[in-house]
């Protein structure tokens, strides 16, 4: 049996096309730099907390409505569980939306950090 090397023809080498200005050269370069990543970390992270403490009172919420409606569990709609149909019709298009919500935001929160690094 023979073995066969299956190669490319050689070519000339491109140019690395220019690039533009990275976040991270943004960072790297100065100290008004610096200053804008820094800006865009606390903004992702003031947003993260606003949707998880969010996200989290709808929890609290929830779990205080089935500490004080006890009945609630023994609650049959069609056969199923109120519990059940409250978590399924209620919680998780919230835990939807406010995923959507949040991925929107920090969309529009790298947006405005690029615009800024452009800029310059």
């Amino acid at each position: 049996m023979t073995r066969v090397r299956v190669t490319a023809p050689q070519s000339a080498a491109r140019p690395a096309p220019k690039r533009p200005y990275t976040s991270r050269e943004a960072a790297e370069d100065s100290d008004v730099g610096q200053v804008f990543v820094r800006s865009l970390i606390r903004s992702q992270l003031r947003l993260a907390v606003v949707v998880a403490s969010g996200f989290l009172l709808v929890i609290a919420a929830y779990g205080l409505m089935v500490a004080l409606v006890p009945d609630l569990a023994q609650m049959r709609i069609l056969g199923v569980p109120v519990n059940w149909i409250i978590l399924g019709a209620a919680l998780y298009p919230v835990i939807g939306l406010s995923a959507w919500l949040y991925n929107r935001a920090a969309a529009r929160n790298e947006a405005r950090y690029r615009d800024l690094v452009e800029d310059r």
